[in-house]
């Protein structure tokens, strides 16, 4: 059911709340205590849903304790979806609010040499904090492009760029984890460039693409220390915050997006193979960020949020060459019961873990089917901190202020009517209540060999999540007005510049 939440603890009380309390209430916290809290966004990358502990993954292939310890100590959704099966649109939805395929961007990613997508005037979580005298940083994978011409110059500096959207910190993988750029991003400048000399055959070409290397003057990146770099990154961050002073840490670890590159001390440690190795991995960075925050004496005023850019990768019986296949093979249900995979317009796709930890305002084992969208983000950040949204043709288009359900509320109805969802291929599906409908209908551009591998996907589906998760059973020519319902609210959707009420 929608909006059901479980815990041991007594929520009686706590139902009875006015809206406006549900609102962090700084009368109530001790005086000790910052007036806001500090939030930390762990944003993982090609995380399926069914690839924790928490969600179901074998302790006997995997262990995940860290992640598991949010969930244990905070609250674990069941329906937390990303805006996009894939990267670049879903992280410009967490930070904007803003479904991506209101942009430019309406299929595929970003490239390498993109520029900057989130426009530097436009409402961003970042740039909102930053009015409440958040100290603000993104470490880790970014892609979401740097600059403002056609192609980004790597040699020079790449502005505008994070510290131009409200972020004060920037550390980063330009695009992909294995990327052509081969180097690291700090504030404005590649990291270590000596000059401005390019030679693509420097270094080959990648293991991810098999393009070759840009070619830049700089140190290069090595695959399996990128984890353990920016991981002390952000903790180096994170040591220089002082209690009672907020920050946000927007932190997005490349793990476990290809190429799979566990260090040597997580290397062999899992029963799934390299990805299983690749999981553990970014545990053990999840498990770094909450230590810090322990001994810092910062976890009991942070929010934490541990989530997924889009659903895992999952390869076909005939790919043994793949990482994947291995921890298959062992029994690793990647995406768990949710059909399709990364690039999908099914389940899989978008369906992810989101674990969320708020000591004394979160209930402690907490457990929510509330359905929630990562462009949820801004706006709930916005109820935090008692920030009145801008109107909904300017901002935040399709974020909903989901506080209640991640505070464990009671809830009389569906915070989301409804919430639209959009595949690499840029297939639209709407949901609403139990259904779901797939319009089945690829971009323009969409490339062939795409097309001929997600062929099922473009023909309009209908499919009741509720009795049939897994949607295997396609109810269109069943109910033909449920469709027409959910076809006529996408196109409102899409046709009026937002979808917030």
């Amino acid at each position: 059911m929608i909006g059901k939440c479980s815990t041991r603890r007594d929520f009686l009380k706590l139902a009875g709340l006015t809206l406006g309390a549900l609102i962090y209430d700084v009368k109530t916290v001790a005086t000790n205590r910052p007036e806001r809290p500090n939030i930390v966004v762990i944003l993982a990358d090609d995380l399926g849903w069914g690839s924790l502990n928490c969600y179901g993954a074998p302790k006997n292939l995997i262990r995940t304790p860290n992640c598991d310890r949010l969930a244990n100590e905070g609250i674990r959704f069941t329906d937390a979806n990303t805006s996009s099966s894939v990267c670049s649109p879903t992280r410009y939805s967490l930070l904007t609010g803003r479904y991506c395929w209101r942009t430019s961007l309406q299929h595929e990613v970003l490239g390498t040499t993109a520029p900057l997508h989130i426009e530097t005037n436009r409402l961003n979580v970042a740039s909102l904090l930053k009015k409440h005298s958040y100290r603000t940083a993104a470490v880790g994978k970014w892609h979401l492009g740097y600059g403002s011409g056609q192609r980004t110059d790597y040699t020079a500096e790449l502005t505008p760029g994070p510290l131009d959207i409200g972020f004060d910190y920037h550390f980063a993988v330009p695009s992909n984890h294995g990327d052509n750029t081969g180097i690291f991003v700090e504030n404005r400048r590649v990291v270590g460039l000596r000059s401005t000399k390019l030679d693509p055959s420097r270094y080959g070409k990648t293991p991810q693409s098999g393009r070759p290397f840009l070619g830049l003057d700089a140190p290069q990146r090595v695959d399996e220390e990128v984890m353990d770099t920016v991981t002390r990154k952000a903790i180096a961050w994170l040591e220089q915050q002082q209690p009672g002073k907020p920050f946000l840490l927007y932190f997005t670890p490349v793990a476990v997006h290809h190429p799979v590159t566990p260090s040597a001390k997580t290397r062999g440690t899992s029963a799934a193979g390299p990805y299983g190795d690749w999981i553990h991995e970014l545990d053990a960075s999840v498990g770094s960020i909450l230590d810090t925050l322990d001994h810092r004496g910062l976890a009991k005023d942070t929010l934490v949020i541990f989530t997924s850019d889009n659903g895992g990768v999952v390869v076909e019986p005939t790919q043994t060459n793949f990482t994947e296949w291995t921890a298959a093979k062992a029994g690793l249900v990647i995406n768990g019961p949710w059909r399709g995979r990364k690039h999908s317009v099914y389940q899989g796709g978008f369906r992810v873990p989101f674990l969320a930890r708020w000591p004394g305002k979160i209930p402690a084992g907490a457990v929510s089917d509330e359905m929630i969208s990562l462009a949820d983000l801004l706006a709930t950040t916005a109820a935090i901190v008692n920030e009145p949204l801008p109107p909904r043709a300017e901002a935040a288009e399709d974020s909903y202020n989901i506080l209640p359900a991640l505070l464990g509320r009671k809830l009389d109805h569906p915070i989301r009517d409804a919430m639209v969802v959009h595949s690499a291929d840029g297939n639209f599906a709407i949901r609403q209540g139990p259904w779901k409908w797939i319009k089945g209908k690829a971009h323009s551009d969409t490339k062939p060999g795409a097309l001929k591998a997600r062929a099922a996907e473009f023909k309009p589906q209908l499919y009741n999540l509720a009795e049939d998760p897994a949607e295997k059973n396609d109810l269109l020519d069943k109910h033909p007005d449920v469709a027409k319902r959910l076809e006529t609210l996408l196109n409102k959707f899409r046709e009026q510049s937002y979808s917030r009420p």
